[in-house]
């Protein structure tokens, strides 16, 4: 399916408000890392993307404010558009090593995107070790989320070994042509309508979960959460990462199998979510003691982003998500104990239905006109607040169960980035792919120059949990260009 079959040009409320949060030391693109079974012939990678350019119209568009900024911007067709902007070659010095990969790909995601072309990027990575390609992609957060780049994902990259038919080009308008329906008439006209809808849609959904207090599985959330309300009414502490971002980004990632973590829920409860969010509360755990702060009766505060989109909207580029914010104890020392604590406080944020209570938040703000947004999220990263508002973002992306391919070269990794910034010195992306979860760990320099220790913890984490679980993992043949880091050890 086409995630961009009919795409709307103007930005919403949530894709701009992308573009007036970042700055230098808030670089606002998604990300992934893919590396596959053998090199990558440049030339021939350009001309696939190249074909399949017609599948993706916003791959061919920029962004444009409006007259006097007075609605949101608009996506427009760049008719200087060249794809050699966009792809580039990254050749490590041969034998290129796992660390030398990491400490690139953090240079890349240090890079603010140039708005004056397409909002996207592609890297393809020469001098691996063991003779294996990799490609790093990037697409600025107000055209995609982590749903859409997925979606993204399979039109990028091929199904068989045998790849795609290429699809016919249209045309795009020459230079000289002016952007369509740019007139201070339209973005007056565009900024009344955007008022009126998130007006509309809030008074909707706030009335929908009015009702929706009076139902049975509301009323027990609600009396849970009142249990909770110690917790949250602790005032958010900073832990080790949560200090001011400079901008320079590191990156490095793992994965486990998917068969141990649903062994693992199906042995100990909980949801596949819950025992991703359980093994990182035990890396924050361990992180933190490490740096000599103490975990007994302290909490973190992680939000996990929700995709709300329905039906055909599975696959569609732009924002479509809320938030689900959850406290969670990083006290408890035994794995079994804490997930079982992550599943009942998950369980008890769904049923109270926090995630669209924050959509209806989120709908309010876009009432107000397009230039107050603007300011305000402008402003945000520069209000100095005296604690965080929480410690770290979670997000965790469905992805291709089956492999996916580029010029017959399977792909055998893909490890997904979530942006970070302001004073959330790491984030955490988690992406299923063809029967292992990918983590990516995205840190700023400054905050938490040593996010590789964060991963190990995970990596303990994880196997601490498998243990509580009873889940045997076995020794596993390694399958990427990095044996000593990609072969799983047997407990």
């Amino acid at each position: 399916m086409n995630p961009d079959s009919n795409p709307v040009r103007r930005l919403s409320e949530l894709d701009a408000a992308f573009l007036y949060l970042e700055r230098r030391e808030i670089p606002l693109a998604i990300a992934g890392v893919f590396i596959f079974d053998g090199p990558i012939a440049f030339d021939a990678f350009v001309q696939t993307i190249q074909s399949k350019l017609p599948l993706l119209p916003r791959y061919r568009q920029v962004v444009v404010p409006p007259p006097f900024n007075l609605g949101h911007p608009t996506w427009e067709d760049y008719p200087r558009f060249d794809i050699h902007e966009h792809i580039h070659r990254l050749e490590l010095p041969a034998p290129g090593s796992e660390d030398e990969l990491e400490a690139a790909t953090g240079r890349l995601f240090s890079q603010v995107m140039d708005r004056n072309k397409p909002l996207w990027e592609i890297h393809v990575v020469e001098g691996l070790s063991g003779g294996c390609g990799a490609v790093i992609a990037r697409v600025h957060h107000a055209l995609a989320d982590g749903i859409a780049g997925a979606a993204l994902l399979n039109i990028m990259f091929d199904a068989s070994p045998e790849g795609a038919h290429p699809v016919a080009a249209p045309p795009i308008r020459r230079a000289g042509s002016p952007p369509a329906e740019h007139s201070l008439v339209e973005a007056v006209a565009s900024a009344i309508h955007s008022t009126l809808k998130n007006m509309i849609a809030a008074e909707a959904a706030l009335l929908d979960f009015g009702q929706a207090l009076f139902t049975e599985r509301m009323q027990d959330g609600l009396q849970n959460l009142l249990k909770l309300l110690p917790e949250w009414a602790k005032p958010v502490e900073r832990l080790p990462f949560n200090r001011p971002c400079g901008g320079e980004r590191r990156f490095c990632w793992t994965e486990i199998d998917f068969a141990d973590v649903k062994a693992i829920r199906e042995r100990l409860g909980g949801t596949v979510n819950d025992v991703i969010l359980a093994i990182v509360t035990l890396a924050i755990s361990r992180y933190t003691k490490s740096h000599g702060q103490p975990v007994t009766g302290r909490f973190v505060r992680i939000v996990c982003p929700v995709n709300i989109r329905e039906g055909d909207q599975q696959t569609s580029l732009g924002n479509r998500i809320t938030f689900l914010p959850v406290v969670l104890p990083m006290g408890v020392h035994d794995p079994a104990e804490l997930l079982h604590a992550v599943s009942t406080r998950m369980e008890i944020m769904k049923s109270v239905r926090a995630a669209e209570l924050i959509a209806i938040v989120a709908a309010w703000i876009g009432a107000t006109p397009p230039p107050i947004q603007a300011l305000f999220w402008e402003g945000l990263p520069l209000l100095p607040l005296p604690l965080p508002l929480f410690n770290l973002i979670c997000t965790n992306i469905p992805g291709s169960r089956a492999p996916l391919y580029t010029q017959g070269r399977r792909m055998i990794a893909s490890y997904p980035q979530v942006p970070t910034g302001y004073e959330l010195g790491i984030g955490v992306a988690v992406q299923s792919y063809d029967g292992k979860m990918y983590f990516g760990f995205t840190a700023d320099a400054k905050a938490a120059s040593d996010v590789t220790k964060f991963r190990d913890y995970l990596k303990t984490a994880f196997r601490d949990l498998c243990r509580a679980a009873g889940v045997k993992r076995q020794r596993r043949r390694a399958t990427g260009p990095f044996p000593t880091h990609l072969a799983a050890s047997a407990d």
